[in-house]
């Protein structure tokens, strides 16, 4: 994944500071742990880059939630019912279940696409 640092791509898929891509825009590296999904550091540890760059800045990452939740819901659908041939009603339930399971991942992603429109890597 080295080969990608100092794109916005690193810094999206790895949740590094989208500036110096040094270290994690998260105290918490496990989305999984769910009271601390979206607890992040105030700032970067190496260039001291502010992750919040005004209150509430963060709101406009649930515009950015809507396509990637709609990315992972497609693709289940696709595998799971063009790929594997499984009937609509459980395909649904399996696009249900994927939406749930990946709600921390789809928080995590959007955030990191929120913040790399405003800044650049350095």
């Amino acid at each position: 994944m080295n080969f990608l640092k100092g794109t916005k791509a690193y810094s999206i898929i790895k949740g590094t500071c989208p500036v110096c891509h040094n270290e994690s825009m998260y105290s918490e590296k496990n989305p999984y742990l769910l009271k601390d999904t979206l607890k992040m550091n105030e700032r970067c540890s190496s260039c001291n880059t502010k992750y919040k760059i005004e209150p509430s800045f963060f709101y406009g990452a649930m515009y950015v939630s809507y396509p990637v939740g709609i990315i992972f819901a497609g693709t289940a659908f696709i595998l799971s019912h063009l790929v594997f041939n499984i009937d609509l009603i459980p395909t649904y339930c399996i696009i249900v279940l994927v939406m749930i399971f990946s709600l921390p991942i789809i928080l995590r992603i959007s955030r990191n696409i929120w913040i790399n429109f405003f800044m650049s890597y350095k």
